[in-house]
């Protein structure tokens, strides 16, 4: 049976939380908010750990922010980058929190298709109820999603597990974040992150559900990937 800690009460057990893999490529842990996103000082008792036999085989991330504010009045077009400088400003601000924002559900791949997931988003549900938060909100990533397809296509496709994921637990769809995540860096870094040496224009990497566009004149490679935000019940 599974059992349910966060960093608040077991901090042991963020490495081997974060060991359990990425989700997409590594290289989405190369952005500016990756390390902001895992840091064990923004709400660790939001920072899940999943665990069969004290062992780690899931973990779910999410954030308390203030939203919305007089100046806050749209969910981020920066999707999982925008919540987690939200986050920061409020924390460094003491701004109180009213919506929480999950911005991770990660499942080992031995513990796949037992529902997990599911689990760990309703156990965020019970946890922003109990904080006396009003919102849960989530920058859904489209797993399935072909890199060079454009995200309004896709999404008219109706086709995407984890999308619709979300809406068997009866989360809304609510707008698109187009580039709810970006990652800059050298065509060498790019490289060491995913194996593959960038040309000049578009290049599809593993992991990516955009291309990365990239110059080799300024030795620069940018990926910017969309996500969609969902709103779960409460």
């Amino acid at each position: 049976m599974l059992r349910i800690e966060d960093l608040a009460a077991r901090p042991e057990l963020r490495v081997p939380a974060l060991q359990l893999g990425f989700v997409g490529g590594e290289f989405l842990g190369q952005g500016l908010t990756a390390g902001l996103a895992s840091s064990r000082r923004i709400a660790p008792e939001f920072f899940l750990v999943l665990l069969d036999d004290d062992v780690p085989v899931a973990r779910a991330a999410a954030i308390p922010v203030a939203f919305p504010t007089p100046e806050r009045t749209e969910l981020p077009d920066h999707g999982w980058d925008g919540a987690l400088v939200w986050a920061a400003e409020d924390h460094l601000d003491g701004r109180a929190p009213t919506t929480l924002v999950a911005l991770e559900v990660y499942v080992a791949e031995s513990a796949r298709g037992q529902g997990i997931a599911a689990q760990a988003l309703v156990e965020l549900q019970n946890r922003a109820r109990r904080a006396g938060l009003s919102r849960l909100v989530v920058p859904v990533r489209p797993t399935g999603k072909p890199p060079l397809e454009s995200i309004v296509d896709y999404l008219g496709r109706g086709t995407d597990p984890w999308l619709r994921s979300h809406e068997r637990l009866g989360a809304k769809f609510r707008k698109i974040a187009p580039f709810a995540m970006t990652v800059t860096g050298t065509l060498a870094q790019w490289e060491q992150w995913t194996g593959i040496r960038l040309e000049d224009g578009h290049t599809v990497v593993p992991g990516g559900i955009a291309p990365v566009l990239a110059s080799t004149e300024q030795d620069l490679g940018v990926y910017v990937e969309p996500n969609v935000w969902y709103e779960h019940p409460l």
